[in-house]
């Protein structure tokens, strides 16, 4: 019998696939309903990595599903491909980002070829070619014209090793993304910016449309990130300077236990009071130079700076110290906020640091959170008595009434800054001229194209060192203009990336309206949980604006989205050495793992990533075990949204699987006899097996639309091969059997392909067919035979099983009783002894309970 020889099967079957261009995808199909699934594209970092083995095998499962369902499937592929990590490559290697680039590319389109992905690769794109980044700028002009743009002095997070801007996402435990090495630092700039706060309102509601279809965990973290809160602003008298200082405050009810006001170490009000004491520079210095997200993280330590000013209460009346502090942002609010320790638990921890006054307000019921809404209101001359809800009613009434200050809305949400000082990124097609002003390019001169004579050095922005670029001529006047030196955030190319595959050859437009309709939204979306309010949120905004702008005409982008859970490995950790080791120089003994020089290791499962030497190279396991093994392990060992731990035992297993199945085919292929079958004329055992067939089918594919539980399918897949294996190690018992064994091996490749495209392909072949599985139907079961007419009762006697018998369905009890009583074994269990009671459960069980005589 021929072996399964994965290397020359999986060669083959993505060679014809190729040469036949059997993944192209037509816009519209008669009769076919469109269906998008999409995988977030990667980084060209130049080699693919588990976590996008398992991103990419869950979306093409999916793809191929859908595709056999009847439906007219699009899965397209590009590149993400401009960012820091090229411009990198160049200063250390003297390579031009784009040389740099090109050859990731190849490489991994290679890589993800050979994990035989469906993509329809005539429309693939990548973000670094001038052919897409025109549109980037022609966007930026149209969101300019509406309003959407604008650029002002900015506060921002900065990285001093990558000279360049990070978004509040970008800053991670206080260092920077890319690197996990350098504090960020704040810093004063000229920033552009997209207006998405004026979307706030809309992205918000927007989460009832794409509810159904999202994980709840994603819109919570959207819904913290652009945190809408309801509150009043009012103004505190500064003893000092007589100003007014704007606060916000979403429990106005409170405002008689304010004991302390604190404004953000940014506050304006700060530079007048470091210019009458500039001995507190160094300290409010410190605090602006820690990143935000920090700053504002829950149990942090907070830390203030008494700055010995004063100021009124608006309502008691009262003198409060006035400080600064940390946890204080400028972003949100109005970067003043009055202290209510007695019921705020932020406030509170800060007053006992700082040993401030700590005034109850409200008078909760016992056993209940002072820092709520519950109880009544006291020390509070107004509104004694009220509860703190009606209180917050009164107080925004009478705040407004004394016009000292309004009921309003704010949002954490702020406005996305997309300047980047360097050069692998979208010229922002902005000029500055002396007569004109801030002018944006004419279209008719887009793309402005990145300049090649550069200077790669390491210090400061690269487009600064091309005179040629930025000297330019003002598109009004015709006079001398200086070209903008930023480039755009790469977010702003994965915005609308996906909008593109629908139309990606398209030189007139971005793309065609009436092709991306018919495309979204987007049914199905596969990505990382990390880019929820980066990514996902800017995607959603984009996609709005272009509604606005006529371009597309649905609300969302993204209909469902599946966020993949981490592929964990272990980490062998040497105390002696102060590194984590690969997993060739470690020794397995057992659950213990040693060193060469016999140092017992710490051993984690944790995230693969480069840094604990715990990743697994694709390639790799392609040569070991093939692709379709790599394919079946990752469906199987978890449910795509949960952790996926690596094992190569796993691995293993689903190389075994495959080899049964291959064997239990070749092995019977003799038998099989493709004629219709005589269902008159089965036996009982063909027709238990076409009823596994058939529960099988219904099983597999419920798995599969209700949550992608793909490892449910396969299981039930296995369980159905062991019912075919256990019906040919005995003779066939009729005519028909034959024919019944073609039909379900046929069925049980059908429902493999999916997961195993090149082995089932193979198979099908060997089984005298000549279509592509890609282009088969999916199995569909026949309600007939989803259950049989006999069941399988089994016998207990006092809880042991004694026996078992068929009979008909839903027999009546007396006579399921009277067969049990019956049985030779069940007898011989029954001598000298009484019946006590038969509890029969229908279908299944007859538990006959017994005592001595």
């Amino acid at each position: 019998m021929r072996e399964y020889n994965f290397k020359e099967i999986e060669k083959k079957w993505q060679e014809k696939w190729e040469k036949d261009n059997i993944f192209k995808t037509e816009n519209n199909v008669n009769g076919k309903e469109n269906y998008y699934v999409l995988s977030m594209l990667p980084y060209p970092s130049g080699k693919l990595h588990v976590g996008h083995a398992r991103n990419y095998t869950i979306g093409d499962v999916i793809s191929r599903y859908k595709k056999m369902k009847g439906f007219n499937v699009l899965q397209p592929m590009g590149w993400d491909s401009f960012g820091l990590p090229a411009e990198n490559a160049a200063i250390q290697h003297g390579t031009h980002p784009a040389i740099w680039t090109k050859s990731n590319i190849e490489n991994m389109k290679r890589q993800l070829k050979l994990m035989g992905f469906s993509y329809d690769w005539e429309r693939e794109i990548a973000s670094y070619l001038p052919e897409y980044y025109k549109w980037n700028q022609w966007f930026f002009k149209r969101m300019y014209e509406k309003g959407l743009v604008y650029k002002k002095k900015s506060l921002v997070n900065w990285c001093p090793d990558c000279q360049t801007v990070l978004a509040n996402e970008q800053v991670e435990d206080g260092k920077c993304w890319r690197h996990s090495k350098t504090d960020v630092i704040q810093k004063e700039l000229e920033q552009w910016f997209f207006k998405i706060t004026d979307y706030a309102d809309e992205l918000l509601e927007g989460h009832e449309e794409i509810k159904d279809g999202w994980p709840e965990k994603v819109l919570t973290m959207q819904k913290n990130w652009i945190g809408k809160s309801f509150g009043t602003e009012l103004s505190f008298r500064v003893l000092e300077t007589n100003e007014q200082l704007p606060v916000f405050t979403t429990r106005v009810d409170t405002i008689y236990g304010a004991s302390y006001l604190v404004v953000a170490p940014e506050h304006p009000i700060v530079e007048k009071i470091l210019a009458k004491n500039p001995a507190l520079k160094e300290a409010v210095q410190n605090m602006k130079n820690t990143d935000l997200i920090e700053r504002s993280a829950e149990g942090r330590e907070k830390n203030g700076i008494d700055t010995g000013w004063k100021v009124e209460n608006p309502i008691s009346k009262e003198l409060i110290p006035l400080w600064i502090a940390d946890y204080v942002l400028m972003n949100y609010g109005t970067g003043a906020v009055m202290g209510v320790p007695a019921h705020d638990e932020r406030d509170n921890a800060f007053a006992k640091k700082y040993n401030l006054p700590i005034i109850p307000v409200i008078e909760a019921p016992e056993g209940e959170d002072p820092f709520g809404y519950n109880g009544k209101m006291i020390n509070s001359e107004l509104i004694n008595g009220l509860s703190p809800k009606e209180a917050i009613e009164k107080m925004g009434n009478l705040v407004e009434e004394m016009g000292i200050g309004k009921r309003t809305t704010k949002f954490r949400l702020k406005d996305w800054g997309i300047s980047r000082q360097r050069y692998w990124g979208t010229p922002i097609p902005a000029l500055h001229c002396e007569k004109c002003g801030t002018v944006l390019e004419k279209d008719e001169n887009l793309p402005v194209l990145l300049p090649n004579d550069i200077e790669f050095t390491g210090n400061g922005n690269p487009l600064e060192t091309s005179e040629k670029f930025k000297n330019a001529t003002c598109p009004c006047c015709g006079g001398p203009a200086k070209r903008d030196t930023d480039t755009m955030d790469t977010f702003v190319d994965s915005s609308w990336y996906f909008l593109r595959y629908c139309d990606p050859k398209n030189t007139e437009q971005a793309f065609d309206k009436n092709i991306v309709d018919k495309w979204t939204p987007i049914h199905q979306y596969i990505g990382g949980v990390e880019h929820a309010v980066m990514h996902l949120l800017y995607a959603r905004f984009f996609h709005k604006v272009l509604r606005d702008l006529g371009m597309t005409s649905s609300n969302e982008p993204f209909k469902r989205l599946l966020t993949q859970g981490m592929v964990l490995g272990p980490s062998y950790y040497s105390e002696k050495e102060n590194k984590y080791l690969n997993p060739n120089e470690v020794e397995l003994k057992g659950d213990k793992a040693f060193s060469k020089s016999g140092e017992e290791l710490a051993i984690k499962v944790e995230k693969m990533s480069k840094s604990k030497n715990n990743g697994v190279d694709p390639e790799e396991i392609i040569q070991k075990y093939g692709v379709d093994s790599a394919r079946v392990f990752i469906m199987f060992a978890a449910p795509p949204e949960k952790e996926l731990e690596w094992n190569e035992n796993g691995l293993a297993g689903a190389y075994r699987f495959l080899t049964r199945v291959w064997r239990l085919v070749l092995e019977n292929s003799d038998k099989i006899n493709d004629s219709d079958i005589d269902f008159s004329k089965i036996s009982k055992e063909d027709k238990a097996l076409i009823i596994k067939l058939n529960q099988t089918i219904k099983k597999t594919t419920d798995a599969i639309e209700a949550n992608y539980h793909f490892n449910t399918a396969i299981a039930a897949c296995m369980e159905l091969i062991n019912e075919v294996q256990a019906y040919i190690n005995v003779p066939f018992t009729s005519e028909e059997s034959a024919k019944i064994l073609g039909y379900v091996l046929k069925k049980i490749i059908l429902m493999l392909s999916p997961f195993a495209p090149h082995f089932c392909d193979e198979l099908w072949e060997l089984l005298g067919e000549t279509s592509y599985l890609f282009n088969e139907a999916w199995p569909s079961y026949d309600e007939r035979f989803l259950s049989a007419d006999d069941v399988t009762i089994a016998v207990q006697v006092n809880g042991k099983m004694r026996g078992n018998f068929d009979i008909a369905k839903d027999s009546p009890k007396d006579i399921v009783e009277k067969t049990a009583l019956e049985l030779t074994n069940v007898k011989k269990h029954l001598e000298n002894m009484a019946i006590v009671k038969i509890i029969v459960v229908p279908n299944k069980i007859v538990n006959i309970v017994v005592k001595p005589l």
